[in-house]
């Protein structure tokens, strides 16, 4: 019997976690063909979701993938996502988390219109948030080498 990837219990973890301290947690990853998102919310081949429990219906984070009820615009819509896609899972407010490598099968499955963009640099939106899923992604890693601002929204960078 193969082994089960420690990837989807950390990701139970972490969330946990957010939830204890009464954080919002925040989930990236990468869509591809068997990611079912809000197309019209990718951005760079990724999407961010606040998987609170305000923010979603019937979460359930199994070992193979994590799915829910979450609404945009008003609208429910399932959300799926494979847990070899999740890129990272942190909480909003402090941008405390883990990230993960995405496994290069995963990248090259992507649909030509989401696979020409760079790796997550994900910064959560909280202007005009709602307890609707929100969801923002820009690319690009940080590389002016200027000390870090003090205060104003955390952030997660990923780097290679």
């Amino acid at each position: 019997m193969p082994e089960i990837s420690t990837k989807p219990y950390l990701l139970r973890a972490i969330y946990e976690w957010c939830t204890d301290n009464g954080y919002t947690p925040y989930l990236a990853a990468a869509v591809d063909a068997q990611t079912r998102v809000p197309r019209e919310f990718v951005k760079n081949g990724e999407i961010v979701l606040n998987i609170s429990f305000t923010a979603t219906s019937g979460l359930k984070m199994d070992n193979d993938a994590i799915h829910f009820h979450a609404r945009f615009g008003g609208v429910s819509r399932e959300i799926l996502i494979p847990v070899e896609n999740v890129v990272a899972i942190y909480a909003r407010e402090n941008g405390q988390g883990m990230a993960f490598e995405v496994s290069p099968a995963s990248q090259d499955e992507r649909s030509d219109e989401t696979s020409k963009a760079p790796p997550l640099s994900a910064v959560p939106q909280t202007e005009g948030e709602t307890s609707d899923t929100s969801n923002t992604s820009t690319g690009g890693p940080d590389d002016d080498n200027e000390p870090p601002k003090k205060g104003g929204r955390p952030t997660l960078t990923r780097i290679k």
